[in-house]
């Protein structure tokens, strides 16, 4: 008994961080009408990660609570890339990345070892999207507009997400994904975090 209430409130709390993970990023986009330090590249491939693992989830009948803020993370990360589109003046280009990302989505159900084969590299897609932000903010010596507080909610829930796989599925690759994914969200965040610190400092220093 206790251990299903522990599964539901693991389980609701992700959904509930998931529904306002990227409004600070959002917001912070829109404030400044500038996508400075926010890599497209990171967002782009984060997108298509987050494609395959639901689309993974849903393929093998995994019970819904466990991917259930993928949808959710999708639509926010499409609005982050409107918004570097727009800031960047190349609006014109969401077209073409939306044709290419709804044809990939299709492309994953056509048969079972491509979406197996899509999940085995989702890892991997994940991951590239993290150090693309890593290496954005290494080259500009600058976190730029990039949110702290949504890359420390990321990774709370990639943490709630090790318990709920564990409880549930035991998924080995799920596992290992976010496992990954903790670690890599842990590591942008103190990045973006050193930056900030960095940054503070330098201001106090001229003022």
């Amino acid at each position: 008994m206790q251990s299903d209430t522990l599964l539901h409130a693991a389980n609701f709390s992700t959904l509930l961080l998931c529904m306002v993970l990227k409004f600070p990023q959002i917001f912070a986009l829109m404030r400044a009408k500038s996508s400075a330090g926010v890599s497209f590249n990171s967002l782009l491939l984060e997108l298509l990660g987050y494609i395959v693992f639901v689309t993974y989830q849903m393929y093998y009948d995994y019970p819904p609570p466990t991917y259930l803020e993928y949808p959710i993370l999708i639509a926010q990360d499409a609005i982050l890339l409107l918004l570097i589109l727009h800031y960047n003046g190349s609006l014109k280009q969401s077209l073409l990345y939306t044709l290419l990302v709804v044809g990939g989505w299709r492309l994953l159900t056509l048969e079972k070892w491509i979406i197996d084969s899509a999940m085995s590299l989702c890892t991997f897609i994940s991951a590239a999207s993290k150090c693309a932000q890593l290496q954005c903010m290494w080259k500009s010596k600058d976190a730029g507009q990039v949110s702290a507080l949504s890359w420390a909610m990321a990774t709370c829930t990639c943490i709630a997400r090790i318990y709920t796989t564990t409880a549930t599925t035991g998924d080995m690759q799920v596992l290992v994904r976010f496992a990954v994914m903790t670690l890599l969200n842990m590591w942008v965040l103190l990045t973006v975090l050193y930056y900030q610190r960095q940054r503070s400092s330098s201001s106090k220093k001229e003022d």
